[in-house]
Formats: structure tokens, C-alpha cells, sequence
């Protein structure tokens, strides 16, 4: 029981996800530093508060609103999404995009009648026989208008 138990937790991908999910924590609390050490107060001046709105609140009829503590939230979090997708989203996809560029689509393929071997679907010969293509089942007829000029 407890050997299975082992193996599950030594296989890669848990291991993997133990430190992304620990990796993530470190980096959220970085980035929540950030967002209310220095945007947060940027936002005060601003708006010529002081940077925490949790505290600000209405009454109506004797029940307290406290909406400051929700309008806190919604600016962290876009402050903290803005801070994910320009420090970590944009330059991981530049990264990507550099090192694993998009690879070509594959060319269409036919065989060749006469020596069966694959070929382009739009050549007008066969590169192993040199036999014609055009117009035969299989090629594009714009390859046989081609032949014809």
C-alpha cells in the first residue's frame, strides 16, 4: 500500500505541480508586494486619496456598506493581472515565439501513377520517373492548364 503510495508522489508530474504550486505562491506574494508598495499609492495620488479605499463605506438607513474593502479588491486585481500579463505573459510568448518558431504546413502529397511514389499533389512530372502528372486523378487541374501553356 504505502509503495504505490511512493511511486505516486516521486512520478514527475506531481512533483512538477508540488513545486509550480509553491514556485506560483513565492511569486504571487512578490507581485502583491509590488502592487501595494507602488501601484496601489500611484492610484491614491491619482485620485487624491490616500491608496487604501477599504475603509470608505455608506449608510442608508441605519446599514453600512462597506464598499471600499470590494473597490480594494477589484484594484488589486487588475493592478496584479497587469503586472502577470506584462511581466510574465508577454515575454514568455516573445520567448516562445523566438525559440519554437511556427513550422510550416505540410505540402499536399499524391502518388504517382505510373511509379507509385509520393510526390507533390501540384507538380506536373514526377521527380522519380519524369513521367507526366498533369491532368491524371489525383492532381490539380490548374497543374494540367499549367502543362498545357
Amino acid at each position: 500500500m504505502f509503495k504505490g503510495f511512493r511511486s505516486f508522489l516521486l512520478r514527475g508530474n506531481v512533483v512538477d505541480l508540488a513545486v509550480g504550486i509553491v514556485i506560483g505562491a513565492a511569486f504571487t506574494a512578490v507581485v502583491t508586494g509590488f502592487v501595494a508598495a507602488f501601484l496601489t499609492p500611484l492610484i491614491g495620488i491619482a485620485s487624491g486619496a490616500v491608496g487604501d479605499f477599504s475603509k470608505e463605506s455608506f449608510t442608508v438607513t441605519g446599514v453600512t456598506f462597506p464598499y471600499g474593502a470590494f473597490l480594494q479588491a477589484l484594484i488589486s486585481f487588475v493592478l496584479v493581472a497587469a503586472v502577470i500579463y506584462f511581466a510574465v505573459v508577454m515575454p514568455v510568448g516573445r520567448l516562445q515565439n523566438r525559440f519554437n518558431p511556427v513550422k510550416d504546413t505540410p505540402v499536399a502529397k499524391a502518388d504517382c501513377p505510373e511509379c507509385l511514389s509520393t510526390v507533390p499533389a501540384a507538380a506536373t512530372r514526377c521527380a522519380h520517373c519524369t513521367s507526366e502528372l498533369a491532368g491524371r486523378p489525383g492532381f490539380p487541374a490548374q497543374a494540367a492548364a499549367a502543362a498545357a501553356r
